[in-house]
């Protein structure tokens, strides 16, 4: 399968990218960094550098890789998690008019399928752009990948998982692959509640 995985150098994206291409899929991953493309590339994919905020480049993009999936796993988080509050509004952003972009651009190259990644939590003041997000994906019979707090190395909780709902970044990577061929709705992906 042809995918084109918007988001390819973070936290979960860097490591679907290997796992999809050891299943034998084609995979052109985006990165905003021309600084990062190098990581795609060692990783087995084929380095795009597009901003999901311009609709024509980006259009312009994905019709070029003709994929069969277009992948969502874009976050516009800090890496600090202290900032999260401060930074809320650029990540509905990457939420609501990212996803409304990369919709748009995935039926245009004629994209047969989308999967997108949410969250299994609900984050106070921001629970619309959620929503918002993942009818989106909904609407145009896309799945929704609805993770839990990502916990190991790389995340904010590379040492102490969080509370629940939660899973650990490789299996929540692990478990995303077998989902490209599943149907249209929400599938949450979290450690057991114990």
């Amino acid at each position: 399968m042809r995918i084109f995985l918007a988001g390819a150098t973070g936290v979960i994206g860097s490591r679907l990218l290997p796992l999809l291409v050891a299943a034998g899929h084609d995979v052109a991953g985006t990165t905003r960094s021309p600084d990062r493309a190098g990581m795609i590339e060692r990783l087995g994919g084929s380095p795009v550098v597009v901003d999901v905020y311009d609709l024509d480049a980006l259009t312009a993009t994905v019709s070029d890789a003709k994929p069969d999936l277009v992948m969502h796993q874009l976050t516009d988080l800090p890496d600090d998690a202290a900032a999260i509050p401060a930074r809320a509004a650029a990540n509905s952003r990457i939420r609501t008019e990212g996803t409304a972009n990369l919709l748009t651009a995935a039926r245009a190259a004629g994209a047969s399928r989308v999967l997108a990644q949410s969250i299994a939590w609900t984050p106070s003041g921001r629970g619309d752009a959620v929503a918002r997000h993942e009818a989106a994906v909904l609407d145009v019979g896309g799945v929704v990948v609805r993770y839990g707090q990502l916990y190991g190395p790389g995340t904010y909780y590379a040492t102490e998982p969080p509370t629940h709902p939660r899973i650990h970044v490789d299996d929540a990577a692990r478990r995303t692959v077998p989902l490209l061929e599943a149907t249209s709705g929400i599938v949450v992906l979290a450690d057991p509640a114990t």
